[in-house]
């Protein structure tokens, strides 16, 4: 890869690019870090992927193991326009970043062996296979606690995954789920513990890549054929996303929760119980 990367360390070896986040202290989806998964996806979508030594697998985990992605940036949040809006033609910034991630002509696994949670379990709802580390992985959708809801296509791919149900459970309850009830409901495609998930997905990748590089883009093109576009599904999000903006009461819901100790890695590992504070 070319670019040069602040929150991600990137390593290319036999057709796979392993990806790894490093943005202490608690891998915040903040500006840089929308940047450079910006920059990454660029990259990938404008490689030939037949030709020698491209990228035909991409992998994502984490440096911290406490911590995949935590969510994002409420800041970020804050400074986003709060008057109505006409309903949405187009996808804003972060829907449009993560459906690029979903459309990319190669495979994305996420190995997750921490907290997931918001804009960050968005990310890897977005990503071809998700595999979780039993008793480290942790997933959740917390956005509804603090008043706005997820605007990601968190509740678009979830309804997917999960069925109403259980979709409806993890966005209005807000609560973290672990690796094994993540399985259960669909939300990974398999937990597997700790010292297993590495070299589980090492394997995989690497059996994907030596594959013959079309019949695994026309067989990833074949499966997607089997649902509906999404876009309609994220228009009505996003409408809805910005319905939630307009609440006069955001900014300071946003505050108490900084105050109390959001985006710190204290607050951010009992982050629902933060939230919930009266």
């Amino acid at each position: 890869m070319a670019a040069e990367y602040e929150t991600l360390r990137v390593q290319r070896d036999a057709g796979i690019a392993w990806v790894t986040i490093d943005h202490p202290p608690v891998n915040l989806l903040d500006l840089a870090m929308l940047r450079d998964l910006t920059l990454l996806v660029g990259e990938l979508e404008a490689e030939d992927t037949t030709a020698p030594g491209a990228t035909r697998v991409m992998v994502l985990r984490s440096a911290d193991p406490d911590f995949f992605v935590a969510h994002a940036d409420l800041g970020l949040i804050k400074a986003l326009p709060r008057d109505p809006r006409p309903d949405p033609t187009e996808l804003d910034f972060f829907p449009a970043l993560v459906e690029r991630w979903r459309t990319l002509p190669l495979v994305t696994i996420a190995q997750i062996e921490g907290r997931a949670r918001g804009g960050g379990s968005e990310l890897v709802l977005s990503l071809d296979m998700r595999f979780a580390a039993l008793g480290r992985a942790r997933f959740a959708q917390p956005e509804v606690a603090i008043g706005i809801i997820p605007g990601g296509g968190g509740t678009q791919r979830l309804g997917r995954l999960l069925g109403r149900g259980r979709a409806l459970e993890a966005v209005l309850g807000c609560d973290d789920f672990d690796a094994a009830t993540a399985e259960r409901y669909g939300w990974v495609n398999r937990a597997l513990p700790p010292d297993e998930i590495g070299p589980f997905v090492e394997r995989l990748a690497r059996r994907i890549a030596s594959y013959p590089t079309l019949a695994v883009r026309c067989a990833k093109e074949a499966v997607d054929a089997a649902m509906p576009p999404p876009l309609d599904g994220l228009l009505a999000e996003a409408h809805a996303w910005n319905e939630v903006l307009t609440d006069p009461a955001l900014d300071a819901r946003f505050d108490a929760a900084l105050a109390a100790g959001a985006q710190t890695r204290e607050g951010e590992l009992d982050l629902l119980g933060l939230l919930s504070q009266p």
